[in-house]
């Protein structure tokens, strides 16, 4: 164990320290480096920060617990999130994600649904996964039903359709179709936080209903509330394929 030393600026023979905590199942790597910017993560009994490198016989600690790497089985899991339900896995919230699953080993949710939505969400211990599947740059599908609290115009799915502005920016570019006088389908390659609604609210709509019923290749079929499953081996083959050339 090298006390007091830490390495930098050099891939050989080395893990990224983010990579090297999201490769326990512990955390994402953005949860990784949420925590080293925190202060919670020691490398050789020093406080880390985003950059260093993990070497063979190097000490990593978060809050005072030593992790060690575990290269385990990757687990994918399919989740029909409830409303009600909070995508964290901060056990002190009593609605937390992590509870409600009850999964005996360590699993986190590939990105968020509001707490009033409900629908289709991943969970994982893969940290590389995470980040594939939710930058906007890779332009993985979600698609959502939305139902609204007054009559859908042509205007507001034009408008719905080439981009919103919100959060300072403009969304992309989407595709959005009428299914009645109240309800709509969106399908969206990127996540801003609350966007459906966000993007709703600036043309004076408010929702009452949303569901995600499609990430990527995978849909929520027959998947009750409540419910989860394992994704099978041809949908994380086909996930694999189609994140290959993702950013991470």
């Amino acid at each position: 164990m090298r006390i007091g030393k830490i390495r930098e600026n050099t891939n050989e023979n080395s893990t990224s320290l983010n990579k090297y905590l999201s490769q326990t199942g512990i955390c994402s790597r953005r949860e990784a480096d949420s925590w080293i910017e925190q202060g919670r993560v020691f490398l050789n009994s020093k406080v880390a920060r985003k950059g260093n490198r993990v070497f063979e016989g190097d000490e990593v600690k978060v809050d005072g617990k030593i992790i060690t790497e575990k290269k385990k089985e990757p687990i994918y899991i399919a989740y029909h999130k409830p409303p009600g339900i909070v995508c964290t896995t901060d056990r002190q919230e009593p609605k937390n994600i992590i509870d409600a699953i009850q999964f005996p080993e360590r699993i986190f949710p590939i990105g968020r649904l509001d707490k009033p939505s409900q629908g289709l969400i991943f969970l994982t211990n893969d940290g590389d996964m995470v980040n594939k599947v939710l930058r906007a740059k890779n332009q993985h599908e979600k698609v959502y039903l939305v139902r609204v609290t007054k009559k859908i115009t042509d205007a507001f799915i034009r408008g719905m359709s080439n981009g919103v502005p919100i959060l300072g920016t403009k969304t992309l570019r989407c595709e959005v179709v009428k299914i009645d006088d109240f309800s709509f389908k969106i399908i969206l390659k990127q996540g801003l936080n609350r966007q459906i609604r966000r993007m709703c609210e600036y043309f004076d709509y408010g929702v009452s209903h949303l569901k995600r019923v499609r990430i990527m290749h995978i849909s929520l079929n027959d998947l009750k509330k409540g419910q989860w499953r394992l994704l099978s081996k041809s949908e994380v083959l086909e996930l694999h394929q189609r994140t290959q050339d993702s950013i991470k």
